[in-house]
């Protein structure tokens, strides 16, 4: 039981990164199921899609609640995706699991430092905002965004929500809504992906059903989240515990099997690193927050001194 009320709270943490970033469910709840569990990569990777499945449709439906969703983009980029993680999915299947663990943690690992880097250093992009994004970018980009997904235990996150917010063409939170929304149809093949090359033995039902019930409960909150929480801070804080949770995998008995004076030096570095990133994500919040706030005062004396010359224009005027 403690351990179920442990994964129901990676469910529920994984929700509330994923709905409010569009991006790190899988990840989040793989590095952990990785570290508390037994289960191979695969069981994992079944386990949390199976799962996913619930979470992504209560997701979508607050998302599109609350006007977050672009349709036309969910199938373009949600059926492409949808192949590739069945392909995934039958990939990660027939790879033993001696090579499969290492190699899903250095997947997680580099997803991990990717959200951290991006949401760190970069702003985002609205020049624009507006215009279509056509199938020939959608397309491949679900593709191998439902592949990496199916065989890292995340990843559609990761890879198709930067490359949205790249284009600069929707707002950020129609972004998070409609890659959180079109995760449905890649946690459904996946988990189709799974269940055909397993079978039913290859999940954990008893895991799928605690994070089914954190994630559902964590889903309306994000969806709301996603308009009000700084998404810079948020993908700091992410990033920075994916990487020293897989860190320690690859590092560890299952893995390179470092000496433990070394793994600790690994670590410090790695602490020191998220600290700084964090440190620096926050000054450039704040910096941002008081650049709009300027932009702001200044946009509202000027419309203020425009009316004032028209009143006084008025009161010129001969009756």
């Amino acid at each position: 039981m403690p351990t179920l009320l442990i994964v129901a709270f990676v469910g529920l943490l994984g929700q509330l990164v994923d709905g409010s970033l569009g991006m790190a469910f899988g990840v989040t709840a793989t590095t952990f199921l990785v570290a508390l569990t037994t289960l191979s990569p695969a069981a994992i990777s079944a386990t949390i899609h199976l799962a996913e499945i619930g979470t992504s449709a209560v997701s979508g439906a607050s998302h599109w609640r609350f006007g977050n969703v672009d349709w036309k983009v969910v199938r373009r980029i949600g059926i492409p995706g949808a192949i590739g993680a069945f392909v995934g999915a039958t990939v990660l299947s027939n790879l033993s699991t001696e090579v499969a663990k290492p190699l899903m943690s250095v997947i997680l690992l580099l997803l991990g430092l990717y959200v951290l880097l991006r949401f760190t250093f970069r702003g985002i992009d609205t020049k624009n905002l507006g215009r279509p994004l056509k199938s020939r970018f959608l397309a491949p980009l679900g593709l191998f965004g439902g592949f990496v997904d199916a065989t890292g235990g995340g990843g559609w996150g990761p890879v198709g929500t930067p490359a949205l917010l790249a284009s600069g063409r929707m707002e950020p939170r129609k972004v998070v809504g409609t890659i959180d929304t079109s995760e449905f149809l890649i946690a459904l093949a996946a988990s189709l992906g799974f269940l055909a090359n397993l079978g039913s033995e290859g999940v954990n039902f008893a895991y799928a059903g605690a994070i089914l019930a954190g994630g559902v409960i964590a889903a309306p909150i994000a969806a709301w989240l996603v308009r009000h929480f700084p998404p810079r801070l948020l993908g700091a804080s992410v990033g920075g515990l994916i990487i020293l949770t897989n860190a320690r995998t690859l590092i560890g008995k299952s893995g390179l099997a470092l000496d433990p004076g070394l793994q600790r030096v690994v670590y410090a570095v790695i602490v020191a690193g998220w600290i700084a990133a964090f440190a620096y994500s926050f000054v450039q919040y704040r910096r941002d927050a008081n650049l709009e706030s300027a932009d702001s005062i200044t946009e509202i004396a000027e419309r203020n001194a425009g009316e004032r010359r028209a009143g006084d224009e008025k009161a010129t005027v001969p009756a």
